[in-house]
């Protein structure tokens, strides 16, 4: 079990569509004995919608990582300096949250944890979610892509018929990502 006892920085952001089979991949790294640290951004730890109601989804996870969720920038702060992360995943990863990893904007919990997990020059696995990745969110994803200790799970398109922009991370790739990740290797295809 290549995950036993590594500590994963689990940030979940605002595509909530996706919440219900990212959060059964937390299930399968938690069955390896990793330690999950939830974090959750502002938009994805407050807002109901559509997909499920925020203290749902919060108790879900509490649960499964046994410990709260965090959700403040003051509380993601410390990441770094107190080393409390091997490895940090961003799934689902909003096309608002690698825009500004790209353009190093830190004003969410979520954003916070990548910066201060970043500070040990340690990976991070983005797994994309977003109706504008093959559009104008291009070009953030391939910023992120060409930078040290960025690592992406396969992506494909959603559905090409009616949303042709938007991409979404293949769940079943993420805990081979992450394994790859930690030994500094990028899992291939990217594209699916």
């Amino acid at each position: 079990m290549k995950l036993l006892n590594k500590k994963v920085g689990f940030i979940l952001t605002g595509s909530f569509c996706t919440f219900n089979k990212t959060i059964e991949q937390m299930e399968n790294i938690k069955k390896q004995q990793a330690k999950i640290i939830p974090i959750m951004s502002y938009n994805s730890y407050n807002f109901d919608t559509k997909f499920g109601n925020s203290k749902d989804f919060i108790d879900k996870i509490e649960n499964i990582c046994e410990t709260k969720i965090i959700h403040t920038i003051q509380d993601a702060e410390p990441i770094g300096p107190k080393h409390l992360t091997d490895i940090m995943v961003v799934a689902p990863a909003s096309g608002n949250t690698m825009s500004k990893l790209a353009c190093d904007i830190i004003d969410t919990p979520s954003l916070m944890a990548v910066k201060s997990h970043l500070r040990n020059n340690l990976p991070v696995v983005i797994a994309p979610s977003t109706n504008n990745g093959l559009g104008a969110n291009m070009v953030n994803i391939g910023s992120l892509l060409n930078r040290k200790n960025y690592y992406f799970v396969p992506f494909k398109q959603d559905n090409p018929i009616t949303k042709p922009r938007s991409i979404v991370f293949d769940a079943e790739y993420l805990i081979k990502t992450i394994e790859l990740a930690l030994d500094g290797e990028q899992i291939e295809p990217i594209l699916l």
